[in-house]
């Protein structure tokens, strides 16, 4: 309990007001439970019929913008003023909608999860809205594009970095097999998502790169058109991704009953992680970031791979591709995830489960 509110609590008691007690209680409560929109999906299920939860849903409904998307890297669980509430409802029409940092699928994953608590109309015609701007948003091939409606440069290619279009796929998904938050949406729009998934596996399959023959993973960005491994920002190169790769394959594991164009995909892909972990190294993030030989480290995997070579690369604001980590400017070393471990956990876990399950299906 902060001062102030500790100083009401004291006021109120003093002068014999049981019912200043209860109102006073009811805000010390009201503060505590009001938190970060990176935390609203971690919730406890109960939560989402509160009227904290509530509060940040109807928030979101003043951010969606006219396009029924969502910008990012906002906290938009924070308490609005009348004066914020008021820019909000001016910025309607920005084209800033998103799906990078988690934008918009998350918005509607905490929607779905409040409505189903709730029953609010207000919040399911919010997801619903939504849900029609990624269907629309969906390029013929079946990928995404980073921003909708499209905004010029990179933002154009369909979109794997930071786990945008799997994000995207996931929702769909849950909408498609009808599970239980998303029971209230209509057979229509979850046909729509059912036939939307089914055309991003297919994109998945195409975009999955071919070297010396063999396939192996992804980049984390793939042009619209061709299909072929794109460049992002200046240190985003045309690369097979250590990290983006690791969601495609986990959303693949997750497909029901995989054809053999799905399994050639992920046990090619495990292959291509087995093959491209570096040993003997530790990645340090403390200070200025570093790699030091450690025969005793776990395996560690890049961020970018030389498609040609299997070779890690690195390249700072200049573009120049490098392959030591060092020699990329201390901004750059220090702003970007550059080595992962999540190949690791696919190998040792998500992989064997999987291989279980489909000998089991197959067995049938």
């Amino acid at each position: 309990m902060n001062f102030r509110i500790a100083a009401s609590f004291l006021i109120v008691v003093l002068a014999g007001d049981p019912a200043g007690v209860l109102r006073v209680r009811a805000t010390t409560q009201a503060a505590s439970t009001t938190i970060k929109w990176h935390d609203a999906l971690r919730q406890k299920a109960r939560w989402y019929g509160s009227t904290d939860a509530a509060r940040i849903a109807d928030n979101l409904i003043l951010y969606q913008r006219s396009s029924g998307g969502w910008p990012k890297n906002i906290d938009m669980a924070a308490i609005l003023t009348a004066d914020q509430r008021l820019a909000l409802s001016r910025e309607k029409q920005l084209d800033d909608s998103t799906i990078d940092n988690g934008a918009t699928y998350t918005q509607l994953n905490f929607l779905a999860w409040v409505y189903t608590a709730n029953g609010s109309a207000r919040h399911k015609e919010c997801f619903l809205a939504g849900l029609d701007y990624l269907l629309k948003a969906q390029y013929g091939n079946g990928g995404w594009p980073q921003y909708y409606p499209l905004k010029p440069g990179y933002y154009t290619h369909i979109t794997f970095n930071d786990d945008a279009m799997v994000g995207v796929l996931l929702l769909l998904r849950d909408v498609a097999r009808k599970n239980s938050a998303y029971l209230f949406v209509d057979e229509g729009r979850r046909a729509r998502a059912e036939t939307a998934v089914a055309k991003g596996i297919e994109c998945i399959l195409k975009t999955q790169v071919i070297s010396h023959g063999q396939r192996t993973v992804w980049c984390a960005q793939h042009d619209e058109v061709t299909l072929a491994p794109a460049a992002a920002r200046t240190f985003e190169p045309v690369s097979l991704s250590g990290l983006e790769s690791v969601g495609v394959v986990r959303f693949l594991m997750d497909i029901d009953h995989p054809d053999a164009r799905v399994v050639a995909a992920i046990q090619s892909a495990v292959a291509w992680f087995t093959s491209a972990q570096l040993n003997g190294i530790r990645w340090i993030e403390e200070n200025d970031r570093r790699v030091v030989a450690d025969e005793s480290a776990p395996p560690l995997w890049a961020r970018f791979y030389e498609i040609e070579t299997n070779r890690p690369i690195f390249s700072g604001r200049d573009r120049v591709i490098r392959y030591n980590v060092s020699e990329i400017e201390a901004e750059r070393r220090n702003g970007y995830r550059w080595y992962t471990d999540e190949p690791g956990k696919l190998i040792r876990k998500d992989y064997p489960a999987w291989s279980r399950k489909v000998a089991i299906v197959a067995a049938k």
